[in-house]
């Protein structure tokens, strides 16, 4: 007889919201986790959808496109709010910062907290044994904007996330992943991984399949944000701008002022 026992596996799927937002559900075909919710209204019709219960909020920071749908499902669902703490997030129960654990019971989710700012002064990433739910603060092929923070903030904050496991699964807040890559092809043209990746994405998209997630091994191979140690992208940096420097921080400042015009 099956063990009725037995921990169901963790599933991440998204809930794709506004015009490139996904809210990341971890279920175990009984209970979820939201993370980001920046509307209500999907995310309840989906946990709806799959007879779902609602265990929990997970919020990285606080762009409203990541939170204004919080109080909506709080509405319907009494459930903890897990977060930083940061008045612009009120609803944040459970605040969490550097190094903390998170253990939820249902469904089974042990979670290591990372603090990385630099897309905002206040973010979070959640880590999982083979997962990082990293809102903004990494995309695949790209990273967030420097809204709050600075270049030297960031490139410690993308030190961090470099360093976790090659396999580990990268689930970013938004599907930009096309745009960064033809923005990345403009920094190292001749990456052959690059170049992979985006000829892989550019069909994905023209069926309109998600792009992630990601792994940290592949963004090693191919984010330029994640690269600023690569001769080729510190070269491309040095001719974008003559005397910026060679560390690693000045190379991303050049690259990040540089996507941002792009």
């Amino acid at each position: 007889m099956r063990d009725q026992t037995k921990r169901q596996p963790i599933s991440i799927e998204p809930i794709p919201i506004l015009e490139t937002n996904y809210v990341w559900a971890l279920h175990d075909g009984q209970q979820a986790v939201l993370v980001d919710p920046g509307r209500a209204d999907p995310p309840l019709q989906w946990l709806k959808d799959h007879s779902l219960t609602l265990a929990g909020l997970l919020i990285t920071h606080h762009h409203w496109d990541h939170t204004d749908g919080i109080d909506g499902i709080l509405d319907v669902h009494q459930v903890p709010v897990y977060g930083p703490k940061d008045s612009r997030i009120p609803q944040v129960d459970h605040p969490l910062e550097e190094n903390d654990s998170l253990q939820i019971e249902h469904p089974e989710l042990n979670l290591k907290i990372l603090s990385v700012p630099g897309h905002t002064s206040i973010h979070l990433a959640f880590v999982g044994a083979d997962f990082l739910l990293c809102g903004d603060a990494l995309f695949s092929a790209g990273c967030g904007r420097l809204f709050e923070g600075d270049a030297e903030q960031m490139q410690r904050s993308l030190d961090k996330l470099a360093a976790l496991p090659g396999q580990t699964r990268v689930f970013c807040a938004h599907e930009y992943t096309l745009d960064n890559l033809r923005f990345a092809l403009q920094v190292e043209p001749d990456n052959p991984d690059l170049n992979k990746r985006l000829e892989q994405v550019v069909r994905m998209r023209r069926h309109k399949h998600i792009t992630l997630p990601s792994t940290i091994a592949d963004e090693l191979s191919f984010n330029p944000f994640l690269r600023t140690r690569r001769p080729d992208v510190i070269a491309a940096a040095q001719r974008k701008k003559p005397g910026c420097g060679s560390k690693p921080h000045e190379i991303f400042g050049v690259i990040r002022s540089w996507k941002d015009k792009a």
